[in-house]
């Protein structure tokens, strides 16, 4: 149901507007609030709903329950919005550098998606809610909702359905003007607007590229991808330790992963996004990795608090930093992971035990003995026997 913070008062269902005006009105209001692309579709049932099903069956969804908790909600708008009729979907484009910078040693890279000092949540959803705003102001009595990838939507493809794009191989919404490098949101209203077309033509062919530069191979084939392999998911949704053999695939991945994106050809022409708060805090969108290891969780929480890196926690990135030294395998590093593998969170202890074991210095052999002495979590002695079995 739709809250009071985005909605106003439902009318009587038989009022219509003509939906031409509104659309339009609408479509110039998005631009004006930065969206980049707007395009309306009709609230129907979702075809991709069966292969979501069978997505969620073959478990490529790993830990992410939430999403099998409300399966049956993705068939219709109707469990966002009851009572909706149309969506008018619209993308704002978050590229602000060109991509493929590569990647500086003690650091750690990051989505470009999150770079900013801002969560591009509660940036397009206020941007959304000022769109709503206006189609009240059009049309008094309309009822809307303005979502951002957080309620059970098939947002890409209602987008596709609205003419913003196609669905490309590596299941990102591709704009043939504008590549994929851009946020969706969704204002779905109780009333009629007029739609758009949506492309008909898959404008990928036969290019494989995305599919074959994924380190991890989570591509289990064009368009279908196993979640528990893909490097974002491992970094931002995993929440204890990231499977052994997947690790190395990680790379020098912080959070989140472009790899996929940054293949693709579609890319080129990418937009720049003028967007302030989307500007990257860190130099190209990378952060110094040994420091965070001597931070506190208040200092974990001023810096990412209200950007979209605080998903992972402190658990998830100082995790995802061994991980990344480890892959370095900079013995610079050791330091700040002997100060890992002394942490209060065994996922933390364990990856640093895990990196140490790959660096593979005499020191890192002494640390990994005196805290195998010490260490009582049964996972984390594990991790500590293995690395150093490298030696």
């Amino acid at each position: 149901m739709s809250g009071p913070s985005d909605t106003v008062v439902p009318k009587s269902s038989s009022f219509r507007p003509v939906a031409s005006g509104l659309t339009q009105s609408l479509k110039a209001s998005a631009r004006e609030l930065g969206f980049a692309f707007a395009g309306a579709c009709p609230a129907v049932e979702a075809t991709g709903f069966p292969a979501l099903a069978e997505w969620l069956d073959r478990g490529f969804a790993g830990e992410m329950d939430y999403l099998a908790g409300r399966r049956d909600a993705y068939r219709h708008p109707h469990s966002v919005l009851p009572g909706a009729v149309s969506l008018l979907m619209v993308g704002m484009n978050y590229c602000t550098s060109p991509p493929g910078e590569a990647c500086r040693p003690g650091h750690g890279r990051i989505s470009r998606y999150a770079w900013g000092d801002v969560d591009y949540h509660d940036l397009v959803r206020d941007r959304l809610k000022q769109l709503g705003q206006r189609a009240s102001e059009l049309l008094p009595e309309v009822v809307w909702r303005a979502v951002v990838d957080t309620a059970p939507l098939l947002e890409r493809e209602f987008a596709a359905l609205a003419g913003i794009g196609w669905q490309g191989k590596n299941t990102m919404l591709i704009n043939p003007r504008a590549g994929s490098w851009f946020y969706l949101g969704a204002l779905l209203l109780d009333v009629e607007l007029a739609y758009d077309q949506p492309i008909a033509t898959d404008h990928c062919g036969t290019c494989t590229a995305c599919l074959d530069a994924c380190p991890t191979q989570a591509f289990v084939a064009p368009r279908q991808l196993d979640a528990s392999r893909c490097i974002s998911y491992l970094t931002i949704e995993q929440r204890g330790a990231v499977p052994v053999e997947l690790r190395a695939g990680v790379g020098d991945w912080l959070y989140g992963c472009d790899i996929c994106q940054e293949v693709c050809p579609w890319n080129r022409f990418a937009a720049r996004s003028e967007e302030a708060g989307l500007v990257p805090v860190e130099p190209l969108g990378q952060l110094e990795l040994a420091s965070l290891f001597s931070w506190t969780e208040a200092m974990f929480r001023d810096r990412f608090r209200h950007t979209a890196m605080w998903r992972a926690r402190r658990r998830g990135l100082l995790r995802n930093a061994a991980i990344v030294l480890g892959n370095e395998g900079d013995t610079s590093a050791v330091t700040a992971l002997s100060s890992g593998l002394k942490d209060a969170d065994a996922v933390v202890r364990g990856a640093a035990a895990w990196a140490l074991g790959k660096i593979g210095s005499l020191s890192c052999r002494e640390m990994l003995a005196n805290a195998l002495a010490s260490e009582r979590d049964p996972q984390v002695t594990t991790e500590i026997s293995h690395a150093l079995s490298r030696f």
